[in-house]
């Protein structure tokens, strides 16, 4: 755990920027396309099922994951976008791992992701700290997405951060009585749904996921190199191209698949 020096540019849109921003992990990951997801801690099993796809396809197109770390809908856009391809900013000291069910997964993160924090080490999570989490998380994120949220959820904060930072805001549809919060972000127009996760995925998605098919990186594979090799030489690369099927990992070695 260190303290960030650099400024973070999408946090400039924050009410006020963190006086002190301590990280531990990958900081390339600041440099990707970031979408931020959000919602409940007691999702439906549609809910769970639809932010597994969607966090998943957004990592497979280079996407980063941005959540809170908690339970519920955080926590499974975390799996599914893959311990090394998701930020998780934490109410608490990143020592801590709050909450405890998932501190093996915030350590996964840790390992060879991004856990951010604004609070010191040792600090323990309160009502107001949580708060202060989720501006950072909405911030971060080029788009928030609320995949389930009932009236007066906690969900709703950081729908009104995003709204207060010009953020765009989507939602998935759910039947008449379900996650009424979304439903009337969308009657209000404040709100667009994802009707087509694919669709929506390939806005965001950026060109260089097709390009990368003639990097060096990929060129590199092609002879086979050991996986402690390619690691050394391109860490954050291997994860890539492995979460999305351009190469394999087999008998310690990485094998192209192009």
């Amino acid at each position: 755990m260190r303290e960030l020096e650099a400024k973070i540019p999408e946090l400039e849109s924050m009410k006020k920027y963190p006086k002190q921003l301590f990280f531990s992990g990958n900081l390339e990951l600041l440099d990707k396309t970031k979408i931020s997801i959000v919602g409940s801690r007691k999702p439906s099993k549609y809910s769970r099922l639809i932010t597994h796809k969607l966090a998943s396809s957004l990592s497979k197109n280079g996407i980063c994951v941005v959540s809170g770390g908690a339970m519920g809908i955080d926590a499974i856009a975390h799996k599914a976008s893959g311990a090394s391809n998701t930020i998780a900013v934490l109410p608490c000291g990143i020592d801590i791992k709050y909450p405890a069910i998932n501190k093996t997964l915030l350590s996964d993160i840790e390992n060879s992701g991004l856990l951010l924090s604004q609070f010191d080490a040792g600090f323990k999570a309160t009502p107001w700290s949580f708060v202060v989490r989720n501006e950072v998380v909405v911030a971060l994120g080029e788009v928030l997405v609320v995949i389930e949220a009932e009236l007066n959820s906690g969900s709703l904060r950081s729908i009104d951060i995003a709204i207060k930072m010009g953020k765009e805001i989507f939602v998935i549809p759910h039947r008449v009585g379900e996650s009424q919060a979304t439903n009337e972000l969308l009657q209000s127009g404040k709100a667009k749904a994802i009707y087509d996760i694919d669709e929506f995925v390939s806005i965001f998605a950026s060109s260089d996921i097709a390009d990368k098919k003639v990097d060096d990186f990929l060129e590199f594979c092609k002879n086979n190199p050991s996986y402690d090799e390619t690691l050394k030489l391109y860490p954050q690369k291997l994860f890539e191209a492995e979460l999305s099927g351009d190469i394999t990992i087999l008998n310690g070695r990485v094998l192209s698949n192009l």
